[in-house]
């Protein structure tokens, strides 16, 4: 369906929501992800991207909308307009109106949306909307996801034996395992900052993770530390939301591994995601490959998200691929322009 004839249906004009009411739709999804909620794109907007709601809806009820994040390309190639993992529509007959608010508001050359997770047969038809599938994405498009509705015996069962076993080790080993505080961020920055370094990926700063504690864990997360006699072994940023709760940030110490920290750390987060009443808990971002080629090669890497699909196989999860990254070109020339400079500088 085109744009103009999603502008029949009856009462649909553009909306304003606060950012209470936009949260409020955005947990009533059944897709309702962290990274659309008004307080993510609070977060990017201190970091170099321009945030905003575009939102559709009858009145004061929103109908469609996306929280949409924008910024200038490199090359001088224009402006990208960001939609991650979300874009929703009560009736997807407003999906076209909805992508043609976005580029009008922001003046994008293009934009790139990357829906996230739909049950099978329930996505709407990208390609028709004008958009094509993209490999450039930003959040990673393949993850493995535990089912924690059941038990605890339940949930272990399905791991296994070398992760249980650390689990259990992890637990009887004098560690700590408790929430942090705000005067633990600079902790916590510089033990990210050392995993990072010591695994060869890029890690964000104290003021980042400043932002995500004052905007995001009061409400939607929270920060947990693994302490044994003064000296702290690992941490992460946990975060729920929903049915589901999403493992984003974590770091580890370098020596006492025979104490397992990282295993049980996630052991105390699965258990916090329950609390909350989340039934899923995404550990977020494998390499993006099949599960054969994963089991087949996983032993031999060690670059990209290679580094962590051999701890993160073994907790019974199951891997799941989002639709991944598609673009919708608003500008033909600039946007021609921009693949032709990535696949350069790639």
């Amino acid at each position: 369906m085109s744009a103009s004839d999603a502008k029949n249906i009856a009462g649909i004009e553009r909306i304003h929501p606060t950012d209470a009411d936009w949260d409020r739709f955005v947990c009533g999804q059944p897709r309702a992800h962290l990274l659309q909620l008004s307080a993510w794109g609070a977060l990017k907007s201190q970091f170099g991207w321009d945030a905003r709601i575009v939102a559709l809806g009858i009145g004061a009820e929103i109908q469609a909308g996306a929280l949409v994040l924008s910024k200038f390309l490199p090359f001088g190639l224009g402006k990208m307009a960001y939609v991650p993992l979300g874009g929703y529509a009560i009736d997807p007959l407003l999906y076209p109106l909805l992508w043609d608010l976005v580029g009008r508001e922001t003046g994008a050359a293009f934009i790139k949306l990357e829906p996230g997770h739909f049950p099978p047969g329930a996505a709407p038809d990208f390609a028709r909307m004008g958009f094509r599938k993209s490999p450039q994405t930003i959040q990673p498009p393949r993850t493995i996801v535990i089912d924690i509705a059941a038990d605890d015996e339940t949930i272990l069962r399905r791991m296994n034996q070398g992760t249980r076993r650390k689990i259990r080790k992890s637990l009887k080993s004098g560690i700590n395992f408790e929430e942090g505080a705000r005067v633990d961020l600079s902790a916590f920055s510089q033990l990210m900052a050392h995993t990072g370094q010591r695994n060869a990926f890029g890690v964000h700063n104290e003021a980042y993770f400043a932002g995500v504690f004052e905007l995001l864990l009061p409400k939607y997360g929270t920060l947990l530390l693994a302490r044994r006699e003064g000296d702290l072994l690992a941490a992460i940023m946990v975060f729920g939301l929903g049915e589901t709760a999403w493992y984003l940030y974590g770091a580890s110490a370098r020596g006492k591994g025979n104490l397992y920290a990282t295993y049980g750390i996630q052991w105390a987060a699965i258990q916090w995601a329950k609390q909350r009443g989340c039934r899923y808990y995404d550990l977020w971002g494998v390499p993006d490959h099949d599960e054969a080629t994963l089991e087949a090669q996983f032993k031999d890497r060690g670059d990209g998200l290679w580094g962590v699909y051999g701890f993160k196989r073994g907790w019974g999860g199951e891997v799941r691929r989002s639709l991944g990254a598609w673009d919708k070109a608003l500008n033909p020339l600039v946007y021609a322009a921009y693949r032709a400079a990535i696949k350069l500088s790639g």
